[in-house]
């Protein structure tokens, strides 16, 4: 029998707040970078982006506890943290005018057809890698009232302190009475700077010894936690038992989780994509349809499923509805250049009922 998950009530200065690292992505769009002369620029972050979805889309009072820096660039992401409703708590660095501190860059192409979306990063001398213990003030913090405390494994795997400054957020949190998330988001790119897999699976189990929601994939579960399961690299078809049979080993080893949910996503080309997610909610489980995408951008299509799904746990919805509203505002994500949501409510919540992609007259 799972324990239940409470989420506190309203009248809290955040509804929803998030601990880890903004960056900024340059995207020339289908062009690989070694012939770009033109690059978009996004702001993004795993747990940013979560943020920013339930501000500007749900509507949520939602805020972000991260490392900003006083140069050119840090105003740039400033200005479009404002534009998102998001409130910002910033530890602040100053730039030296030649080396940083800096806020990382990620390049990523969006490919196109056959050819794969290519993503590299330059996280050298991150000003978030920096943040660790008491850089926060967790007390005044909470005081001040968060229903929903947020972090992700990307933000854990930038250095040796990020994974301990998560853990005392996410102490304060339950001390404080608020639910607490965790998105997995194994990248195996930043863990191997750290020590690799083994290193990151003895850092985010600690981590999720304190998490009462997990956000994952087969791979994530596999990867982050350890736990076996079947070979994702060479699985082709949509599989919801075989989450769900993992589910029960990670309750094995961590009892105080109360739901787990991922997109299931099966990649026909860059372009084309079977969508699906799933949920376990308290001992039940849940399976979303499944729907056949047209992809523009997919980056930030998981974190929209994440916002999605907590909106709708956080507003009291069924699980099977909020598991849809996550499905679905992840899937209209990805009809979006950038990496987080132009969406509407109405249009979310249209989709999740089983909307079509007839004109709007």
């Amino acid at each position: 029998m799972s324990a239940k998950l409470v989420i506190p009530s309203g009248n809290a200065a955040y509804d929803f707040l998030s601990l880890g690292s903004l960056v900024h992505r340059l995207d020339p769009g289908t062009i690989p970078f070694r012939k770009a002369r033109t690059v978009e620029i996004h702001v993004s972050g795993g747990e940013y982006n979560v943020a920013a979805n339930l501000s500007d889309c749900f509507g949520l009072n939602t805020g972000i506890c991260t490392a900003m820096v006083n140069y050119g660039i840090g105003e740039l992401v400033q200005g479009r943290v404002r534009e998102m409703g998001v409130k910002p708590i910033y530890k602040w660095f100053e730039h030296d005018g030649v080396r940083g501190p800096n806020i990382a860059a990620v390049y990523s192409d969006r490919g196109a057809g056959v050819r794969a979306p290519v993503v590299f990063y330059n996280r050298a001398n991150e000003a978030g890698a920096m943040l660790k213990p008491g850089d926060f003030d967790w007390k005044k913090i909470f005081d001040s009232g968060v229903r929903w405390f947020h972090s992700g494994g990307i933000f854990a795997a930038l250095s040796s302190t990020t994974s301990e400054l998560i853990i005392e957020g996410m102490k304060a949190a339950k001390a404080a009475g608020a639910v607490t998330s965790f998105d997995l988001n194994y990248r195996a790119k930043l863990w191997a700077t750290l020590g690799g897999e083994a290193k990151g699976q003895e850092q985010v189990r600690k981590i999720v010894e304190h998490v009462d929601v997990l956000i994952g994939n087969e791979e994530d579960l596999q990867k982050s936690l350890g736990i076996t399961g079947q070979n994702v690299e060479h699985k082709s078809e949509l599989d919801p038992n075989a989450f769900f049979e993992m589910i029960d080993k990670v309750r094995e080893t961590f009892p105080n989780i109360k739901a787990v949910g991922t997109t299931l996503r099966e990649v026909k080309s860059t372009n084309r994509h079977n969508w699906g997610a799933v949920l376990w909610h308290e001992g039940n489980r849940y399976v979303s349809p499944t729907m056949e995408l047209d992809v523009i951008c997919r980056i930030g299509g998981g974190d929209g499923f994440a916002a999605g799904l907590i909106y709708g746990l956080i507003n009291g919805r069924k699980p099977e509805e909020a598991l849809r509203l996550g499905w679905a505002h992840g899937a209209l994500l990805t009809t979006f250049v950038g990496d987080v949501t132009m969406a509407k409510l109405p249009e979310v919540e249209q989709l999740a009922k089983g909307g079509t992609a007839r004109v709007q007259r």
